[in-house]
């Protein structure tokens, strides 16, 4: 059965031009992309994005961070899709990524490692309808 997942290429990405070279691998890898989209998140929405990690110490500069410059969302199909998302972009810090990895590829650092990925079938679907509509995500077969 297919899954979905919410991917969020960050703002150093977006701002370096990888969107292209990392769109091109994630449809190689075999993920249907059926949404995306370019924002620049507001203050108030990267704190109800993140209020998960609101009582940890980065939180205050995750939402600066992330509000710093454009992303752009996506949301993937694939079977077992979180999980092979996870694998394929690599450990959130790129110094330990495998080699190959979009984190080792383009990842700068543990706070500045290139993507987001959701972690869990649960969280994909909460974070993939807070960028996304039903009706703006295509029905793949």
């Amino acid at each position: 059965m297919k899954e979905r997942t919410l991917t969020i290429i960050k703002p150093e990405c977006v701002a370096e031009k990888h969107i292209g070279n990392i769109i091109q691998r994630i449809e190689k890898a075999g993920f249907e992309i059926i949404g995306m989209k370019m924002v620049r998140l507001k203050k108030k929405d990267a704190e109800r994005f993140y209020l998960v990690h609101k009582e940890r110490p980065f939180y205050s500069e995750l939402v600066e961070y992330m509000t710093s410059g454009k992303v752009v969302a996506m949301v993937l199909e694939k079977e077992n899709c979180v999980e092979d998302f996870r694998q394929f972009i690599g450990a959130t810090d790129p110094q330990q990524a495998e080699a190959g990895t979009i984190r080792k590829d383009f990842g700068q650092s543990i706070q500045f490692n290139c993507v987001h990925a959701s972690d869990s079938n649960e969280n994909a679907a909460i974070e993939s309808a807070f960028f996304f509509s039903t009706r703006e995500l295509i029905e793949c077969e």
